[in-house]
Formats: structure tokens, C-alpha cells, sequence
């Protein structure tokens, strides 16, 4: 009786000890497969990033600045490749041991809907962070207006963008609560002056006094190197109750506007004050009522 048993239980033993080798055996190749094919993937991100930096330092104006939007845009998709591989592996090992993985899935959709339904201003952050680095809206070092605040951008991630303006304050912007973004250091910058004269002074002379002033920072190389070309006058701009506006632009480097504008504004005072340009004061006319005295009484 029992030897009858045990002959029949031997080949069931040996049945399952084979098919355990096997399933052995293929779970191995699938991670060798999957180790395999993530670092033939490493090679190939490595060879895109190459290409792409390659690609935008002929177009890129500050150095470098390409370089650390790439670095960052592959090392993300990298962490989300990185993720699908070994998630596909992992399901296809459950189902080499006999797990059935199609509960295991509707599971996961489940919790990435519920997610999904949770984190949903997380999710706008991030794929509005996303495009906004892919499409190199903004840098790190630019100067932007964020929602009608300004300032040096410090920080950006998928998340948010951190600035800090001229008080020194700190502000915080989610990606997925940008409405308006005004990048004012985008590849060159500019300096637009409006300079007020007396109604008396001869426009023409005022222009070749201003044209004169910028041609000589120009010609000096501590600030020739900021400046991109000669100033740029537009003529006069408008008229105010005692004023002539003259309009013009300075254009440079990105984030030399401020310091060639202030140079350039100070050097005009002087020379107004050489010519004997006048620029007008604000007058106001005063004028005193002496009380009435009261009748007398009859």
C-alpha cells in the first residue's frame, strides 16, 4: 500500500521540482533581461544627452545653461524609464510563479485613480513644471515677473519656482498657480529710459546730446562688453504739462540692463548740466484767501 504511494507521489515531486526550475530559470533571465536592457538604455540616454547638448550650445547664449535644462529633463525621464522596467518585470515574475497579476493591475489603477483624484494640483505642478523646463521659459539667475512679482529666480523644480526680489524676500510659486510669466533676461536685455526736457529746449539737440553720452560708454570696454549695440532712440514719446518725453532703449547682456541704465542716466545728468539742458520741475501755484470779516451787527 504504501510503496504503491510512493510511486506515485515520486514523479508529482519530480514534476513540481522541474517546473520549479524552470520558473527558476526564467525569473533570472527576466532579471538579467531587465538589468540588461536598463544599461543598453543608460547608452542610449547618455548618447541623446551628448546630441542634444551638442545640439544647443551653437543657440545657447549663456554657457552651461542648456547643459543643466538637459541634464535635468533626462534624468527625470530616466527615473520614470528606470520605473517601468522593473514594474514590468516584476509583474511578469508574479506570473512565472503562478500569481495571477490581473487583480495585482486593477488594484494599481485603482490606487493611481484614487491618486490621481487626491493629488491633483500635485500633478498640475509637475506637468506644468515639466514643460516649463522643456521649454526653457525660464533659468536659474534670470530675472522674471511671476503673477506681477519680481525678482532673481533662485530655484526651479517640477514642482515649483522660488524668487527673491530686491528687499530680499522669498516667494514661492507653484508651477500649477502660474498665470503670467515675464522672463526679462530671455537671451539679451534692454534699458528703456524716458527722459523729460523743458519745452524749450530744441528735441534735436537733446537727441544728439543723448546719442553723444551713450557713444562714449560705448566706446569704453568695461562697458562695452555689456552693451550690444549703440542706443537705440525712438524720438519724442509724448507730452506731459511741462515736459517733452524722449524715448529710448539700451540693449545688453542678460542682467546688465540695470547697471548700464544707472551709469547711463547719471552720465545724462551731467551732461544736461554741460549743455544747460533743463529739465523741468513740477510747479504748483499757491494762492491765500484772507477771510471775509462778518458783518456788524446794526
Amino acid at each position: 500500500m504504501f510503496g504503491n504511494s510512493t510511486v506515485t507521489f515520486l514523479p508529482k515531486l519530480i514534476d513540481i521540482g522541474v517546473d520549479f526550475t524552470k520558473a527558476s530559470l526564467r525569473i533570472v533571465l527576466i532579471i538579467i533581461a531587465a538589468y540588461v536592457g536598463l544599461r543598453l538604455l543608460r547608452l542610449a540616454f547618455n548618447r541623446l544627452e551628448t546630441l542634444l547638448n551638442r545640439a544647443a550650445a551653437t543657440a545657447e547664449v549663456i554657457p552651461g545653461a542648456a547643459t543643466k535644462r538637459i541634464r535635468t529633463l533626462m534624468s527625470v525621464m530616466w527615473t520614470i524609464v528606470v520605473g517601468l522596467v522593473w514594474f514590468v518585470a516584476v509583474l511578469t515574475t508574479l506570473g512565472q510563479i503562478g500569481v495571477n497579476v490581473t487583480p495585482v493591475l486593477a488594484g494599481a489603477g485603482i490606487v493611481g485613480l484614487a491618486i490621481g483624484f487626491g493629488a491633483q494640483n500635485l500633478v498640475k505642478d509637475l506637468v506644468n513644471g515639466f514643460f516649463l523646463i522643456l521649454e526653457n521659459q525660464v533659468r536659474v539667475g534670470d530675472v522674471a515677473i511671476i503673477n506681477g512679482t519680481g525678482g532673481l529666480v533662485e530655484a526651479i523644480s517640477f514642482r515649483t519656482i522660488v524668487l527673491r526680489d530686491e528687499a530680499a524676500v522669498v516667494h514661492v510659486f507653484p508651477n500649477g498657480a502660474i498665470t503670467t510669466l515675464s522672463n526679462m533676461t530671455k537671451d539679451w536685455s534692454a534699458y528703456v529710459i524716458n527722459v523729460n526736457v523743458a519745452y524749450k529746449e530744441d528735441p534735436d539737440r537733446v537727441v544728439d546730446v543723448m546719442r553723444r553720452v551713450a557713444e562714449e560708454m560705448y566706446g569704453e570696454p568695461k562697458y562695452r562688453a555689456a552693451m550690444l549695440e549703440p542706443i537705440e532712440i525712438f524720438g519724442v514719446d509724448g507730452f506731459t504739462e511741462s515736459a517733452v518725453t524722449i524715448k529710448a532703449r539700451l540693449k545688453t547682456q542678460p542682467l546688465q540692463q540695470f547697471t548700464i541704465g544707472r551709469e547711463y542716466r547719471r552720465r545724462l545728468k551731467k551732461a544736461f548740466d554741460t549743455e544747460g539742458i533743463e529739465m523741468p520741475l513740477s510747479q504748483r501755484m499757491l494762492r491765500t484767501v484772507e477771510p471775509s470779516q462778518p458783518a456788524s451787527a446794526p
